[in-house]
């Protein structure tokens, strides 16, 4: 893969360093593997995932639970290192130009909430239940700038306002407790998003939400996104949440990307049988109800236990076909410039196979 590739974010083998002077790219993952050791053996949370973000742009990364997602999140905030923590981080995270793996962890603290922050899963155990939804992001915001508390509560007035929080003067005072699951989430991009980082990263933002509150959720950080400029990184496990707001996709499986390009690429055009699968996966709202939903049969494998060969093999029905080393050997991520994809399967036969049986059924 040239240079040039790796410019345009490619997920796919990169050169070592940060991206070249003038690139628009402000995240860029090399190589990153977090491993985490047990008595059980080594979890292989993430093993050799590459990709870049440029400014003002969305990628989303989709899989199932367990694949590696919410662990590479964690990973490019510092949060798996630290006394006590068994995690083994390597490879190169760069961020606009700074390498965060090798930097100090005071250094990599003092990034988060100012240049880079976080969406959790859940803003009720994520927010201290003691302390009001103010005084939690009047904090947020007094660690990164040197402001009374009564600037910073005017600041955390503002936000709560921005996002679309009502008589924001008064709610700023309530605790946790007293918002609903919506509100909530809307209080936790308030708080991420008061500092004005430039990355921000959200884990499964619109779980356990109706779908009204979802959409409300997408086109807040979609607006907000626009507003600030802040490169964007969608994890989930839903596929339509990132058709709203992604660029490009990035799928994992086993800790790995098996696919990479441009969101209609992969909605229109995907290549890999698990992105297949997840795409078949998913209800339809133009289809009759009584039309069943087509698993991808099996279960996620092990981290600590993965397959020989390509990790999707025993789940994939394309892998017993002759000559297709799926049972031994680990496909390299290849493909053209925007689209890539992990798998054996010849191009034209996945091009053919998609044309022909998948596509009709979606």
């Amino acid at each position: 893969m040239t240079t040039d590739n790796t410019v345009r974010t490619s997920p796919g083998p990169t050169l070592a360093g940060p991206p070249p002077p003038g690139s628009d790219v402000f995240l860029r993952i090399n190589d990153l593997r977090i491993q985490f050791k047990t008595d059980d053996g080594i979890v292989k949370a993430v093993d050799g995932l590459s990709f870049g973000l440029g400014r003002g742009k969305t990628l989303g990364i989709v899989g199932e639970s367990g694949s590696g997602k919410s662990v590479t999140s964690l990973g490019i905030l510092g949060l798996h290192r630290g006394r006590g923590r068994n995690a083994d981080v390597t490879g190169e995270i760069w961020l606009d130009g700074e390498e965060l793996i090798s930097t100090p962890q005071e250094r990599v603290r003092q990034l988060r909430g100012q240049k880079m922050a976080m969406i959790f899963q859940d803003p009720l155990t994520s927010m201290h239940p003691y302390y009001s939804i103010g005084t939690q992001i009047v904090e947020a915001y007094r660690v990164h700038n040197a402001v009374s508390k009564k600037v910073a509560r005017r600041r955390a007035i503002e936000m709560l306002g921005r996002v679309g929080i009502p008589r924001p003067e008064r709610r700023v005072d309530d605790y946790p407790h007293e918002f609903s699951g919506g509100m909530r989430q809307r209080a936790m991009i308030a708080m991420a998003l008061v500092c004005n980082p430039e990355l921000l990263i959200a884990d499964e933002p619109t779980t356990a939400l109706d779908v009204t509150v979802q959409a409300q959720i997408l086109d807040l950080i979609r607006d907000l996104q626009g507003e600030f400029g802040s490169a964007v990184i969608i994890i989930t496990h839903d596929l339509g949440v990132v058709a709203e707001l992604a660029d490009d996709i990035l799928v994992m499986y086993g800790g790995k990307c098996v696919e990479y390009g441009p969101a209609d690429e992969l909605f229109w055009r995907p290549e890999h049988p698990y992105t297949w699968g997840l795409l078949s996966s998913m209800p339809r709202v133009d289809r009759d109800v009584r039309d069943r939903l087509v698993p991808i049969k099996g279960s996620p494998p092990s981290l600590i236990n993965l397959p020989r060969g390509c990790a999707f093999h025993p789940r994939c029905p394309y892998s017993e076909r002759d000559g297709i080393p799926c049972r031994s050997v680990v496909p390299e991520l290849a493909g053209e410039q925007q689209h890539l994809v992990a798998c054996h399967l010849p191009a034209a036969q996945r091009r053919r196979i998609f044309s022909d049986d998948i596509a009709p059924a979606l």
